[in-house]
């Protein structure tokens, strides 16, 4: 947990039935992941949310330039945190870690996904379509966080091992974690499942019914009738 966060009271470090993951993960251990399963992430984790890194991450991927990271078999997610960087520490201090909308970067993911090999990417909301075809190809999965979960995610933070490209503020920068049990759900599998699509195909299935119902309430409720002319 990192240095002075707070215990979040009635919740347990690792939710129940979660799969404790070693990072990195290997390549048959990411195949083995299914859309669904909860999973608690042990070990390096890079994060940003910034626009810009993630269009210089892409332009250093797409000219085959190294990050100054090596990510290929690792974990990238759209995490943000806060340095501190307190006169006279060798490394700043992580306060907080709390999850970013993924669709923001849908222009750059395909190309960082096939282009560093990573195995685990990961935010909130999901990708599109394309980033989700990049996945399958590469063998990497996507993880959803907690939406508002800024108490129950920040306590995994253990350490900051690196942060890079430090002309950005805090948030932007190219920053690695060493996490443990940090939550997660896989919401896109390696195989290109999503639940996204998923409860897309529910909801469009159900809608119909949905639509039925509330017409034939609406006609049901007194008073109901055609408008005056």
């Amino acid at each position: 947990m990192t240095p002075g966060a707070t215990p979040v009271a009635g919740v347990p470090a690792v939710p129940a039935g979660a799969t404790p993951l070693r990072l990195p993960l290997s390549a048959s251990d990411v195949r083995a992941l299914a859309v669904g399963d909860t999973v608690a992430l042990s070990g390096e984790i890079t994060i940003s949310i910034g626009l810009p890194t993630h269009r210089r991450m892409a332009e250093h991927a797409a000219a085959g330039r190294p990050l100054p990271v090596d990510l290929r078999g690792g974990a990238f997610f759209h995490l943000s945190a806060y340095l501190d960087e307190g006169a006279g520490a060798a490394l700043p201090r992580a306060l907080y870690m709390n999850p970013s909308t993924s669709t923001r970067y849908n222009e750059w993911m395909p190309t960082l996904v096939r282009g560093l090999g990573l195995r685990l990417v990961g935010g909130k909301g999901g990708l599109d379509a394309a980033s989700v075809q990049a996945l399958r190809e590469a063998g990497c999965a996507y993880l959803s966080f907690l939406g508002g979960g800024c108490p129950l995610l920040s306590r995994a933070i253990e350490a900051v091992v690196a942060s890079h490209w430090t002309e950005y503020i805090s948030q932007f920068r190219l920053t690695t974690l060493r996490v443990r049990d940090l939550p997660a759900t896989v919401a896109i599998d390696a195989h290109g499942r999503s639940i996204y699509a998923d409860l897309h195909d529910t909801a469009a299935q159900r809608l119909p019914q949905v639509l039925q119902e509330l017409r034939a309430r609406r006609e049901a409720a007194p008073g109901f009738g055609p408008p005056p002319a």
